[in-house]
Order: C-alpha cells, then structure tokens, then sequence
C-alpha cells in the first residue's frame, strides 16, 4: 500500500510537471491539450463505466473521443480554452456532487465519509459538524472555479496555468489538512481519527460508494 502511494505520489507530480510544461513552455498545439486533457476524461470515463453510469460514461468518452479528433484534426478550438473548460468543468462537478447531498433527506457526503472513519459511530454534534465541512468543500469548489474564470479572463495565462496547475492541489491540501487540525481544536471531545484514515475514506474508491442521489 505505501509503495502503490509512493507511485502514484511521483505520477501525480510529474503529470503536473508535464502539464505545466505543456501549457506554458511547449508551442502551441492540439496535441498538447490531448496529452493534458485526455487522461482525467479518460479516467472520468472508465470511473463511470465501471460504476454502470452510462450518460457520464458516455459524455466522457465522447469529450476524449472529440479531443483526439481535433488533435488530429488542427486548428478548431484553442488549447487554452480547452484547459480551462476543464479544470472549471471539474470543480462545478464536484461541487454539484458534495451540494446534492445537502438536499433535505439525504446525508451529506463528508457524514457518510465520517461514519465510514468511525465504523458508523457519530454523535449528534459530529453530524452537524460534518454536514457544515460539506458545506464548506461545496464552496471551495465553486470558489476555485469562479477564480480559474477570472484568472483565465484578467490575468496572464502562465498566471492562470500556475493556478491551476499549483495553486489547485496546494489549496486542497491546506483545506483538508487545515479542517482536520481545526477540528480537535473546536471539538476535542470528537473521536479521534487518524489523517490516513480520512484520506483514505476521501478516495475516490470509497467516495464512490456514497449515494448522491437523483
């Protein structure tokens, strides 16, 4: 399990090296946006083959499909708009998804992630924390992608790369690290859990499990 993270810690780093490099440094080219764009549509696509969710399977690997066409192709949409439709098309996606379980009768997603940590087990206050932590991501995401727009619009596009390529995990990072130190400090009475263990039920393998809902 650590040496798989270990690698897939170093594919992470260098895949965002690579795209940085790609957007910024590399000429101007549809291939360019194939190679960044095409893995995350790739693994969108296979996520949601998997999970049986044939419309998102199907968009997904249409978007690849239209993506190595106007790669090779030419011409046709820049490389710079497909980038940003994409790092905007995330963030508004995932936000959608932790927003849908605020609906009234479901459980927000950061509880059902909770109750995963914890073998079930929340008290009353737990709950209610965790269902403002899904608040709180839901924002998040929205927030990034407004930001990216504006960058993208107002700002230099290095600028707007170095956001999205950098900016995007590093402010993951300190939001997830960030709540999870915040947390025992206004709540020591939660049940402690460990920060592998909340990463761990943050994966995409686990989250998958968590109904949003219709």
């Amino acid at each position: 399990m650590r040496a798989r993270t270990i690698v897939v810690g170093f594919s992470a780093v260098a895949y965002v090296a690579a795209s940085h490099w790609l957007m910024t440094r590399a000429p101007a080219s549809q291939w360019n946006a194939v190679v960044v764009v095409g893995p995350m549509l790739a693994l969108l696509a296979l996520y949601a083959w998997q999970r049986g969710q044939r419309a998102l399977g199907t968009a997904a690997t249409l978007g690849l499909v239209a993506l190595v066409w106007l790669g090779w192709r030419g011409g046709g949409v820049s490389p710079a708009s497909l980038y940003v439709t994409q790092h905007v098309a995330v963030h508004a996606a995932l936000a959608t998804a932790f927003a849908l379980t605020l609906r009234p009768g479901r459980e927000p997603l950061i509880t059902a992630l909770a109750r995963r940590v914890h073998g079930g087990r929340l008290t009353p206050d737990m709950a209610a924390y965790s269902r403002k932590v899904t608040v709180v991501w839901a924002i998040y995401f929205v927030a990034m992608g407004l930001t990216s727009i504006a960058l993208f619009v107002f700002a230099p596009f290095e600028v707007w790369a170095t956001f999205a390529n950098f900016g995007t995990p590093v402010s993951i990072a300190l939001l997830f690290v960030g709540e999870h130190v915040l947390r025992y400090r206004l709540h020591p009475e939660f049940e402690r859990a460990t920060l592998g263990a909340a990463m761990r039920a943050f994966s995409l393998r686990d989250a998958a499990a968590i109904d949003p809902g219709p």
